[in-house]
């Protein structure tokens, strides 16, 4: 292919694809069945794993079914009103708020502070990156039954360090100190948190932080009104992702009770007594599995909800590099456009 100019003008000529041509003609007609087939794994699990299940669960709810006898009676939505009287649901919701409005902020901001640390030019900052992101590749049992044998009230690390200055042991596997392990349970995997905002960081491009430091801009201005605006998107989705996590913290506060055994569902303390132990409870140590199934639902909508208010509040406070609702349009032409001398 040669360019060819006339006058003042270049002119180069449209691409040859005959051959490009020919093979795009030939997978046009099997597009369909090809499409299909690459998504028919991913269909059949979202249909038979997500699907039905939601669907199967929506119609429980609205019965009786005890999980074992096989019988069950239709009871509409009484599940649902049950809900509301439930003094055992409400508490539990509340301590469910009261956890992701401690932990979710928290992590966030922790992650964020270690990101801008761990962006800088320091030695050994990849080791210290490893490190602090080591704890949220550790399952949450093993991190779960780690605290729970540092915290214990007998033997525990922690009351062998506060009795050193002369601090009475604590019993932390009780309420209210419980709490503040499950807690430091969640924090101890501030470092995905921290991988996210960094990933965040990095992509911001350095010539705007230092245009605005030749303009004057100190340290706190280049971070508040050039760093945390580009970085509010990764802020929203961690906001979105560590609320829907924490609503449906269940290993955590399960593991930490004294007790073990399928009868530590039982013997929770009030303090960490979530949503999600509740649901568990009325499934496996109660057998009402309509009333449990009418639980979820709710926590389904809850979600909901809370997602799409999130998203409405912050629309006006999270910049976008493109806007979502006028995506960039590409125009496409066969040849390439001429280029003037």
């Amino acid at each position: 292919m040669t360019a060819t100019q006339t006058g003042g003008t270049l002119r180069v000529p449209a691409r040859t694809t005959a051959g490009t041509s020919s093979a795009a003609r030939g997978w046009r007609r099997y597009r369909p069945a090809t499409f299909y087939g690459f998504i028919a794994p991913w269909l059949a699990g979202f249909v038979l794993l997500t699907l039905f299940p939601l669907g199967y669960a929506l119609w429980l709810s609205t019965t009786n079914y005890d999980g074992m006898t096989g019988r069950y009676r239709y009871v509409g939505l009484d599940n649902y009103t049950a809900i509301a009287s439930d003094p055992d649901a409400l508490h539990a919701l509340a301590r469910t708020g009261l956890y992701t409005l401690g932990t979710v902020p928290l992590s966030i901001a922790f992650g964020l502070l270690l990101a801008v640390l761990l962006n800088q030019q320091i030695r050994a900052r990849g080791a210290f990156r490893a490190l602090i992101y080591l704890p949220a590749v550790v399952p949450i049992v093993g991190s779960a039954l780690c605290f729970k044998m540092l915290f214990n009230a007998d033997f525990g690390a922690v009351n062998a360090v506060i009795g050193l200055v002369g601090i009475p042991p604590v019993d932390w596997l009780s309420d209210p100190g419980v709490f503040v392990v499950l807690v430091a349970v969640t924090l101890w995997g501030v470092g995905a948190s921290m991988i996210i905002s960094l990933s965040g960081l990095q992509g911001i491009p350095r010539e705007l932080q230092e245009a605005a430091r030749v303009d004057g801009a100190g340290a706190w201005q280049v971070f508040s009104k050039i760093t945390l605006p580009l970085l509010s998107p990764i802020i929203l989705f961690q906001v979105i992702t560590g609320i829907i996590g924490s609503v449906q913290g269940f290993v955590a506060p399960l593991l930490l009770t004294a007790s073990s055994g399928t009868a530590s569902v039982t013997s929770v303390p009030q303090s960490t007594y979530l949503y999600m132990i509740h649901v568990y409870a009325q499934y496996f140590a109660y057998g009402r599995f309509g009333y449990a199934s009418a639980l979820l639902w709710v926590l389904f909508v809850l979600i909901l909800l809370l997602t799409v208010v999130i998203f409405r509040v912050s629309a006006r406070a999270v910049f976008y590099e493109n806007a979502p609702d006028t995506p960039t349009r590409r125009r496409r032409t066969r040849e390439t456009p001429e280029v003037t001398r």
